[in-house]
């Protein structure tokens, strides 16, 4: 089936839940819609210029002073907004409160960013969730974003390309250099879903981009031509390390 019907009848099935079930705003609470025009308006975007691999802000282009010390590896990384209010609002309660509507209101907003990134991707792989985080939660929230973004863009969406193949610790809390230890080796790729392939990864939200950067390098391992980072948002520096 195309994947433009396909998006089209997701989209439905969730509007017809909207109808039956009225929704809140996940990003001010205002009651009759999931995502209200509002909060889609006042989403912040990162300030440029930005790091010319990571994608965080900076004084001047070029590379930032982490990735001019250990440059990840993914090719680049790029964030739509800032994870501040209201999409900070809004993955938490994806992430945090089950209400999983959420993410196919952020990825309809998301999509268009995505596409005017212009990246040569074939793929949308998200970053997988260790096995007793997903029994706790009973999803991962980024698929639940990266699923629909993948119809909207028209691309393949591989959810089993990429798995957790160590448990690690939450990142709340942890250094830069201790989030890289944190998870080095923790993930695996089948080269059977990725080799020859150019992969856009996808994560909700990044800090440092240790996690993404450890995902990036088992795509390699396992044969990918190439890795392109997207996350729905980019943590600031006064409290990145703390609460995501």
């Amino acid at each position: 089936m195309n994947t433009s019907l396909v998006y089209l009848l997701y989209r439905f099935a969730w509007g017809s839940l909207d109808l039956l079930f009225p929704p809140n705003c996940g990003g001010c609470g205002k009651p009759g819609s999931r995502w209200c025009e509002d909060c889609r308006n006042r989403v912040q975007r990162v300030v440029e210029p930005v790091c010319d691999v990571c994608g965080k802000s900076v004084d001047e282009e070029g590379l930032c002073s982490d990735c001019r010390q250990v440059r990840p590896s993914f090719r680049v990384l790029r964030s739509w907004s800032v994870f501040e209010a209201p999409v900070r609002n809004a993955i938490h309660k994806l992430k945090y409160h089950g209400d999983m509507a959420l993410g196919d209101a952020l990825a309809a907003q998301l999509s268009q960013y995505a596409i005017d990134l212009k990246w040569p991707v074939e793929m949308v792989v998200p970053v997988p969730l260790g096995k007793k985080r997903f029994q706790e939660r009973g999803y991962n929230q980024v698929s639940l974003i990266a699923r629909p973004l993948a119809l909207a863009v028209g691309m393949p969406f591989a959810p089993d390309a990429l798995t957790r193949v160590r448990e690690t610790r939450s990142q709340v809390g942890l250094g830069k250099s201790e989030r890289r230890a944190n998870v080095s080796g923790a993930f695996q790729a089948r080269g059977t879903r990725v080799k020859d392939r150019t992969i856009l990864l996808m994560d909700d939200v990044a800090t440092t981009g240790s996690t993404l950067s450890s995902c990036a390098e088992a795509l390699y391992a396992a044969g990918a031509r190439d890795v392109f980072a997207l996350s729905v948002s980019r943590a600031l520096a006064r409290h990145g390390l703390n609460d995501v």
